[in-house]
């Protein structure tokens, strides 16, 4: 089976006085529903590999396939729609739309896609914070929401136009233990029922939910990684 994501020896590199690699030469497979989450010390890559990836950057070599495709051939306006209609992001920090209510939020990337009439939209995107719990705080602003019911509604968000798969950086990373179990159960559950996820994660314990984890170093995979619960 052809996997839904696969790195090809990509390589990034930060130009300046003193040249940086972030990513070195790695090549990485993903196969459609798997979880997995990425991890390593500080600075060692993690968050530039996830941006390759989720076409956020392009690597200095290499190559990224999304769904058989090479995307190394697109254009930023092709990688823009592809991002839009195929890629879901979940952030340390939720930018969600100070604004805007948390229904408005969740319809904001359905709208910018234009598939969905906006009937249909508000449907979804009311049926996605039922998924998570969050109908009921569908007309507050995300001031008025706790930093874990915010995480749920940027999940939600990442979901509107029923993305391939979903990449989280550091997703658990402003939360608490109670909200960090609960957004860890919902991305296992969506998994479970068939999403794909990669998430980056310095938290053991939530990386134990994974299927599997990768351990970078000074922007390599590495076999050798910390105990998982």
């Amino acid at each position: 089976m052809t996997p839904i994501l696969r790195a090809e020896r990509v390589t990034r590199r930060l130009g300046g006085e003193v040249p940086a690699i972030l990513v070195d030469d790695v090549s990485l497979d993903v196969a459609r529903g798997e979880f997995i989450c990425i991890m390593g010390p500080s600075g060692s890559g993690k968050s530039s590999l996830l941006y390759l990836l989720g076409l956020l950057d392009v690597p200095d070599a290499g190559s990224v396939w999304l769904d058989g495709d090479d995307t190394t051939r697109c254009n930023d306006d092709q990688l823009a729609a592809l991002r839009l209609s195929r890629l879901g992001f979940v952030f340390q920090f939720h930018f969600l739309l100070a604004e805007f209510t948390v229904l408005q939020n969740v319809m904001l990337p359905m709208r910018r896609l234009g598939r969905r009439q906006p009937e249909a939209a508000r449907e979804h995107a009311m049926h996605l914070l039922d998924q998570f719990g969050m109908a009921a705080h569908a007309a507050k602003m995300p001031a008025q929401l706790s930093g874990g019911q915010r995480q749920r509604v940027a999940i939600a968000r990442a979901l509107a136009n029923d993305p391939l798969l979903i990449l989280a950086d550091e997703p658990t990373g402003n939360l608490d233990t109670a909200a960090t179990l609960n957004v860890r159960q919902i991305l296992r559950g969506l998994a479970d029922a068939g999403q794909t996820v990669v998430a980056v994660t310095h938290d053991t314990g939530f990386a134990g939910a994974a299927d599997r984890r990768i351990w970078l170093v000074d922007g390599k995979i590495v076999p050798d990684g910390p105990p998982f619960p």
